[in-house]
């Protein structure tokens, strides 16, 4: 698909029945993205059957199904779903794979320097500390998520070459999103970027 139709990346919405992509089976998948040096994204989704039934059940249905999903549970499942990749080694094996994830990060910025102390090079017995596939195997966009103090946490995390503009439409405003696109507190040089150099850069657009 990406020979042949110039396909420029996979979509992988988050786990499959209950299976991440560090599992040996999805191995194949992750070799030819990292050969065709093209990016996967993971997308939310909710988490597997038995972790909203310990951690999110015994609420009304609405409840439930905001706490599971786009009010928590979406973001924390896939903050987990990067960290099993990180921690398979998968990006040892990988070094050139690259992964978007939305929502400013999903959380994982602002665990960085607490991941790197509690996951330790000694501890994971890894080829570079947890925080450093995070700057450097690992794409961030925004996906709805206008929020300054967010931004300047990722931002001050994994600089402006990782981070891209997106707008989650039409689960989120198109017109919100550039606004906050034009009032981000960065230079003209890292807001071109984030509004599409990084993209093009990524996707060889």
């Amino acid at each position: 698909m990406v020979t042949g139709h110039g396909f420029k990346g996979g979509w992988i919405n988050g786990h499959t029945r209950g299976r991440y992509l560090d599992d040996k089976f999805f191995r194949p998948i992750l070799e030819r993205a990292d050969a065709l040096r093209v990016p996967l994204c993971i997308h939310p989704t909710p988490p597997p059957a038995p972790v909203i039934e310990a951690y999110y059940a015994g609420f009304s249905p609405v409840v439930i199904n905001g706490f599971s999903r786009h009010g928590w549970g979406w973001h924390i499942e896939t903050a987990v779903h990067v960290l099993r990749l990180i921690l398979s080694g998968a990006f040892d094996r990988y070094p050139d794979l690259q992964i978007v994830i939305g929502h400013l990060g999903e959380a994982l910025p602002f665990m960085m320097p607490r991941l790197d102390k509690g996951l330790s090079v000694n501890v994971t017995k890894l080829n570079r500390p947890v925080a450093d596939y995070l700057q450097e195997n690992v794409y961030y966009t925004f996906s709805g998520f206008n929020f300054t103090p967010a931004f300047l946490n990722l931002y001050l995390q994994v600089g402006a070459d990782r981070i891209m503009f997106s707008a989650d439409y039409p689960y989120s405003s198109m017109a919100e999103a550039r606004t906050f696109l034009d009032q981000l507190p960065v230079s003209t040089a890292d807001k071109n970027k984030i509004a599409h150099g990084n993209a093009e850069r990524l996707l060889r657009l």
